[in-house]
């Protein structure tokens, strides 16, 4: 029996906001699924949102082999190979992005969280920076998967402040991690085994900072079964809150798992930044990419030029006719 997944995802711009910062990605042929929430500003928010889903695409379906493979890209914690991947293709966008802003003043102070799921053949490996959220859904609830990175979690965790009181302070939506702001990046990681029939959801805050957990089951528990009426009546549950926010949500069901043996359980575990070496390797994978996407650009600038010299060729060719054919039927 193969592995099997069904999946859904969708972003929304809310009812306020006059741009979407928010980015989402859905490959099923790498089993790899992510949202991201921008900041910096609409033009800067959704530039990093959507360099960030880019990458970490990108470096599953072109780059697996060659980051998996490379030492100077070592991980100390002992992921299993697609989780590890993951967190190096993590890095590898907030490299990207924190270069990205320091080059152009228009872009300066961009980042973006991230939360993604790659699923192996029997586990589920889980990577997040920021506060955008995963949550495993069950006949009973949610259940989170994700910690934020953000100052009001912080807050509740050292127990200075209960619940309620650290909901009213004001600055509590500042979030204490995202991919671009820094050179190096803290990545939050976990490994579950898969289990047939589970359901996965990712989302921004866009949902979560205006829904609590009981309200998001609510919307969805009578439609487990129906992948895009999961994502559809959460972004109608975010947006009857007042749609504040831009919002993404990516559901993932698992419908069968491989057999074999059973993948092992890890986390949650703190991923520790990046030595300098593999920064200096990081450098040199985003600058072999920004080569190829010029000379790209290049070859497809020359292809249109010439194309469109064809194309003015063939428009003269065709006034050129026009005007012999008057001038017959004028001579007449």
């Amino acid at each position: 029996m193969a592995l099997r997944i069904s999946y859904s995802g969708r972003s929304d711009i809310g009812l306020v906001r006059s741009g979407n910062e928010d980015s989402f990605r859905v490959d099923p042929d790498s089993n790899l699924f992510l949202v991201c929430d921008g900041m910096g500003g609409h033009q800067a928010g959704e530039v990093a949102s959507r360099d960030a889903c880019e990458i970490i695409s990108y470096c599953f379906t072109e780059l697996a082999s060659d980051i998996s493979k490379n030492p100077s890209l070592h991980l100390e914690a002992p992921l299993s190979e697609r989780g590890a991947l993951l967190v190096k293709a993590i890095r590898l966008a907030n490299r990207s992005i924190y270069l990205r802003s320091r080059s152009r003043s228009d872009l300066a102070g961009m980042g973006t969280t991230v939360v993604a799921l790659a699923v192996d053949e029997r586990i589920v490996n889980i990577a997040h920076v920021g506060d955008s959220r995963a949550y495993r859904l069950l006949p009973t609830g949610l259940v989170p998967l994700t910690t934020d990175h953000s100052w009001v979690a912080e807050l509740k965790q050292s127990g200075q402040f209960s619940e309620s009181e650290a909901e009213k302070i004001i600055g509590k939506n500042v979030i204490t991690r995202a991919l671009g702001v820094n050179e190096r990046v803290e990545i939050d990681y976990r490994a579950d085994l898969l289990a047939a029939g589970e359901t996965y959801i990712l989302c921004t805050d866009g949902l979560c900072g205006y829904a609590g957990d009981d309200e998001i089951f609510a919307a969805v528990k009578d439609c487990r079964d129906e992948i895009d009426s999961i994502v559809n009546n959460l972004i109608q549950l975010a947006n009857d809150r007042g749609g504040q926010d831009n919002v993404s949500v990516v559901a993932v069901r698992i419908d069968e798992i491989s057999e074999g043996a059973p993948g092992e359980k890890m986390g949650p575990v703190t991923v520790a930044v990046e030595s300098d070496e593999t920064l200096l390797k990081e450098n040199q994978i985003l600058e072999a990419l920004s080569a190829m996407a010029e000379r790209s650009e290049e070859r497809d600038s020359g292809e249109a030029k010439k194309k469109s010299s064809h194309l003015a060729l063939i428009f003269l060719i065709f006034i050129l006719v026009a005007v012999v054919i008057i001038y017959l039927m004028t001579s007449k």
